[in-house]
C-alpha cells in the first residue's frame, strides 16, 4: 500500500499579541485537521513578532521553557485531540543567559519527543539574532513520530548544506523549515535552495515564511511557502507572497525510497575524503 501523508504548513502575520497569535494558529490545526492532515508545522518564533529586527532587552520576555512552557504545553493538548504530529517554533530560555531558537516536536498523542536548536545564527541589519540566541547544541535530531521520520532546520540554516546532508544520514523523510525571511535579501533564493536540498538528500521539504511588515521594523516577509519532494518539484501550488495561508498537501513517502534508489546520490557519497571540510 502506498504510504501517504498529509501534511500542512502555515504561514501568518503577525496579529499583536501572543495570545490572539496562538488562538489563530489553534485554528489553522483545527482547519488542518478537520481537512485530512497529520502533521503540522508553523513559523519561526510562531507565537511571537519577530523581534529580531531591532536589538532590545525587553524582546527576552518572548522566551519559554521547553517543553514545559505554557506554549508547548497548550499545543500538547490540541495535538492530542486533533491525534495530530506538530512542529512548533519558540523563542527557548534554558537557563538564566542561555537561550535559543528552538523548534518543539510533539507527536499525535501529545507526547513531547524533543526539539531542536538552531545551529546557525545571522547577525545582519533587520536579522539581530546573536542578541538573542546561543548556537544549537544538540546536533541535528530526527524524531519518529505517528506520521514518520521528521526532522527540522530552521530559517538562515537553511544556507548551509551540512545540516541538511546530517538529517538525511539519520533518516528524515520530511524536513521542516520554518522561517522569517524578507523581499530585500535573499528572496531569488527561496526557491532555489529547498528544492535543491530536497533532491540532494532525497527527502520532502516544508519551507515556510511568515506574511508583512511587523511593528519592530521594515522587513517584508513574502510567505511563498510551500512543500517540495525529493525531485525538487513543488506539491502543488506555492502559497500566497502577502496573505496568510494554510496549506495543506499529499506526500507520497514511497518516492524518497525510489528516488534514493534511481540517482544513488548516498551511495556515491564520499565521506572518507571529506575531513578538510571540517578542518578549523
Amino acid at each position: 500500500m502506498p504510504h501517504t501523508v498529509r501534511a500542512a504548513l502555515v504561514q501568518t502575520e503577525w496579529t499583536g499579541d501572543s495570545e490572539s497569535m496562538m488562538a489563530a494558529h489553534e485554528k489553522y490545526a483545527r482547519d488542518a485537521a478537520a481537512q485530512g492532515a497529520r502533521v503540522i508545522g508553523f513559523q519561526e518564533v510562531f507565537n511571537a513578532p519577530y523581534f529580531c529586527q531591532v536589538q532590545e532587552t525587553e524582546h527576552y520576555r518572548w522566551a519559554e521553557a521547553v517543553p514545559d512552557g505554557p506554549t508547548v504545553t497548550r499545543f500538547q493538548a490540541l495535538a492530542r485531540e486533533l491525534n495530530m504530529v506538530m512542529v512548533l517554533p519558540v523563542f527557548e530560555i534554558d537557563k538564566p543567559g542561555f537561550h535559543y531558537n528552538t523548534a518543539a516536536v510533539i507527536d499525535a498523542d501529545g507526547s513531547y519527543l524533543g526539539k531542536y536548536r538552531k545551529h546557525h545564527i545571522p547577525q545582519v541589519k533587520g536579522f539581530w539574532e546573536k542578541f538573542y540566541f546561543r548556537p544549537g547544541n544538540l546536533g541535528w535530531p530526527v524524531f519518529d513520530t505517528a506520521v514518520g521520520r521528521i526532522g527540522v532546520y530552521i530559517c538562515y540554516d537553511r544556507h548551509f548544506p551540512e545540516g541538511w546532508r546530517a538529517l538525511g544520514l539519520a533518516g528524515a523523510q520530511l524536513v521542516y523549515n520554518p522561517s522569517a525571511t524578507h523581499r530585500g535579501l535573499s528572496a531569488y533564493l527561496w526557491k532555489l535552495e529547498q528544492p535543491a536540498s530536497a533532491v540532494a538528500n532525497a527527502y520532502y521539504i516544508a519551507a515556510i515564511n511568515r506574511v508583512g511588515t511587523e511593528e519592530y521594523g521594515d522587513n517584508d516577509f513574502y510567505g511563498t511557502s510551500y512543500f517540495v519532494d525529493p525531485r525538487g518539484q513543488f506539491v502543488g501550488d506555492v502559497a500566497s507572497d502577502t496573505e496568510a495561508e494554510l496549506v495543506v498537501r499529499d506526500l507520497d513517502f514511497d518516492l524518497i525510497d525510489e528516488v534514493r534508489q534511481q540517482w544513488a546520490f548516498y551511495r556515491d557519497r564520499r565521506p572518507d575524503a571529506y575531513g578538510p571540510l571540517v578542518e578549523g
